[in-house]
């Protein structure tokens, strides 16, 4: 049995808009998409059993594989083209979309074979057809093509099948053992840590740091609680760029105030602080840049801070007040102490808005990638930013060669570097508890798990 954090789980069309992690993990079990993740973050085929990348990653083909509807029908190159086609199109509200503006055609040359044109390289664009979101759903009767089936439904519950199962004939069928099948669950954080405390779940995934505080006072033994090294965004965006917020310096003093270590020490000594925007070099010409108050140490960027502050007040005779949206729950709760003791201590006002909140001056950025690019970094980043940075983002979108795109990302990491469009804080927190049973469940940077991959092989 396994729960999954959030409402409870549907087969969902993503073209409809962005759908709950209870959502995703379902559309990953039951309709997986061109490519699929492994249990490590890797791809591996899913309806697709091979492709090809030519011309710098501006042509992909991919072989189908034989395979069925869940009504018996075989599974054809043009349905799904047709359902691709509806995911980018112009109506569509897929949160995948934004990164393929670069797919100029999408043909079926064959009953199995399908051939993507971009009009710009991407050669890290699988990862983004292994997403939930790009999962083959048939909208008639909302299908895929496993590796689960969809045997029983409840309210909030779900019994998945093994395809595999389905597909043979009694005599064929090896003698069931408990982990064949899989009952997902869709439930709030502290039901999921409750059931899993008294066993009667082997795994709770989709966990964040809005929950996180919950498991320090559920009875769940520690060698239970995982977490993942999460590739993404943890930080603060400053989305208004006016009064103390509207010079470099003043930006830059704020983000040296934050203490990271303090912040994600009060949830855990594993969780991992940043001070740049980009984990690493990726597909970037250069090294990742670094913001001037990086090279100070703690008890300097608290002065800095200090002096900021003070010339600010002293120049405009009013208080320094500044709003900071965040996620609810016990979590958010935890964040804001922290940030909010970090504000205080340099003389400013803090206010706390909600996580949608329209009139924040700033706001926490959650999220994981979906593929490994700093261009994604750095436009998830722009909210907003520099014209530099803003421009230099747009040409690495539409570079003609991988060599401009590399440039055009350094200059725009260089830009936001030094315009402090963004205080990283951390890698994304994402946590599971995992039964000792479940030996195949790993750790890894999509924070991904799929249900397939924590049974034991078929035999």
């Amino acid at each position: 049995m396994a729960s999954v954090i959030g409402g409870a789980p549907e087969l969902r069309d993503s073209s409809r808009g962005e759908r709950p992690e209870s959502d995703r993990l379902l559309a990953d079990s039951v309709a997986q998409g061109l490519v699929r993740f492994d249990a490590t973050g890797q791809i591996e085929p899913g309806i697709a059993e091979r492709w090809i990348v030519t011309d710098e990653g501006k042509t992909y083909i991919f072989r189908l594989r034989e395979t069925l509807w869940s009504d018996g029908r075989p599974v054809t190159a043009q349905e799904v083209v047709a359902i691709l086609k509806r995911q980018i199109a112009a109506a569509s509200r897929n949160p995948l979309k934004p990164y393929l503006t670069a797919i100029d055609s999408i043909v079926d040359m064959t009953p199995q074979i399908i051939q993507i044109e971009l009009s710009y390289p991407r050669p890290d664009l699988l990862k983004v057809f292994a997403q939930p979101e790009l999962a083959i759903i048939r909208l008639r009767d909302p299908a895929g093509t496993g590796p689960f089936r969809i045997a029983h439904r409840s309210r909030y519950s779900l019994l998945l099948t093994p395809v595999r199962e389905l597909n043979r004939s009694p005599d064929e069928t090896p003698e069931k053992a408990p982990e064949d099948n899989v009952r997902l669950i869709g439930e709030s954080a502290a039901r999921a840590i409750t059931r899993y405390a008294a066993r009667r779940s082997d795994l709770v995934t989709g966990g964040t740091l809005r929950d996180w505080p919950l498991l320090q006072i559920a009875a769940v033994a520690p060698n239970n609680i995982h977490l993942d090294p999460a590739a993404g965004l943890f930080g603060l965006a400053i989305v208004r760029r006016d009064g103390f917020l509207a010079t470099p310096e003043n930006r830059a003093a704020l983000a040296g105030a934050i203490n990271r270590s303090a912040l994600t020490g009060a949830f855990s000594p594993d969780w991992p602080v940043t001070e740049q925007l980009l984990p690493e070099q990726l597909d970037s010409a250069t090294a990742p840049a670094l913001s001037q108050w990086v090279a100070l140490d703690q008890d300097s960027r608290r002065r800095q801070a200090l002096a900021s502050v003070a010339a600010w007040r002293r120049a405009h005779l009013e208080p320094l007040q500044l709003r900071v949206a965040l996620p609810a729950g016990p979590g958010g709760n935890l964040l804001w102490a922290r940030i909010g003791a970090d504000l205080l201590a340099i003389g400013i006002q803090p206010e706390r808005g909600a996580a949608d909140d329209p009139d924040a001056d700033l706001r926490l950025i959650d999220a994981v990638a979906p593929y490994d690019s700093a261009r994604w970094y750095l436009a998830h980043a722009c909210a907003p930013c520099n014209e530099a940075a803003s421009q230099a983002i747009e040409a690495a979108r539409v570079a003609p060669t991988l060599a401009e795109r590399a440039t055009a990302i350094a200059a725009a990491d260089a830009a936001m570097a030094a315009d402090v469009t963004f205080i990283p804080i951390a890698r994304p927190l994402r946590w599971s508890l995992v039964s000792l049973r479940l030996r195949q469940w790993q750790p890894n940077a999509r924070a991904w798990h799929p249900l397939n991959r924590l049974r034991a092989a078929p035999k």
